[in-house]
């Protein structure tokens, strides 16, 4: 009588090639390639700003939301904003088909499922941005300028096994950055890339850029890292700290204009590498 019925398993192939076909469609793609652009203005305008900063040109210090904020201020900047939102909701989009569907083949084992659990992180994390930039747009708040990596830490903290929740997260993170740092000294982020559409002079110049940007990023999470884990060491929220903060440390240390420049460079190079995924990644397949 069993045999009459699909399995669940064959039921959950099913759906799931379903999924992966409307994943496929030509619009959800585009909306996908829109977030790569999204994402990399962001952190372009972060890098440009801290930039400004380090180097006497005025700018600021700030994070991903303060550049939200950065770009409604300029012309046409609530359309712009708009954009970048419905951008982010298409990153957000493919961070979870990534983590459902596994087209870079990450596998099942524990390395390749906490890294597709770090997908979906990264895509509540992309919604959270998009939700920002939509209010702001709209003109109904949003990105405020409180520090919402200390807010959220104290609202971690409170709860019971708080500690030990932000104290993971930092670890978390510190995994991000060593990640992202290897990644810049392999360049094993070029397997990823269609390099056979590419000039000679693309490739060079997009293995630079993606090199660049990934080690400055490392470098700015393994800062976030260490400061929620020593938050959650002390007790403490204040010491939590997000994007802005990492730069503003980077910036109070000897030879601080020279290191956030460098790192502020970096995260410019980021946002242009980011960008660049929109012609030269490789997305759904092989």
């Amino acid at each position: 009588m069993a045999g009459q019925h699909p399995s669940m398993k064959q039921t959950a192939r099913q759906a799931e090639q379903h999924a992966r076909r409307a994943a496929q469609h030509p619009q959800v793609e585009q909306l996908m390639r829109v977030g790569y652009v999204a994402k990399g203005l962001v952190y372009a305008i972060v890098g440009v700003l801290a930039a400004q900063a380090a180097f006497g040109a005025g700018g600021a210090t700030t994070d991903t939301q303060g550049a939200l904020r950065t770009l409604v201020n300029q012309p046409f900047g609530t359309f712009l904003l708009a954009l970048v939102a419905l951008g982010l909701v298409g990153y957000a989009l493919w961070r979870f088909v990534a983590a459902a569907f596994d087209p870079d083949g990450k596998g099942t084992d524990a390395k390749g499922m906490a890294t597709r659990a770090g997908y979906v992180l990264s895509g509540v994390a992309y919604l959270g941005l998009a939700l920002a930039a939509a209010q702001l747009a709209l003109g109904n708040g949003g990105a405020s300028g409180g520090d919402n990596t200390q807010d959220w830490t104290a609202r971690v903290l409170a709860v019971p096994f708080g500690r030990w929740l932000v104290g993971g997260a930092g670890v978390v993170v510190i995994g991000v950055a060593v990640m992202q740092l290897y990644r810049a000294y392999s360049a094993n982020f070029r397997q990823k890339l269609k390099l056979g559409t590419m000039s000679q002079t693309e490739e060079v110049w997009v293995t630079r850029l993606g090199r660049f940007g990934l080690a400055a990023r490392g470098v700015v999470f393994a800062i976030i890292g260490g400061f929620l884990a020593l938050a959650a060491l002390q007790y403490d929220p204040g010491e939590a700290r997000g994007l802005g903060g990492a730069l503003a440390l980077l910036a109070q240390q000897p030879f601080g204009p020279w290191l956030l420049g460098l790192v502020a460079l970096g995260l410019l190079a980021y946002g242009l590498y980011t960008a660049t995924l929109v012609r030269y990644r490789r997305m759904l397949g092989p």
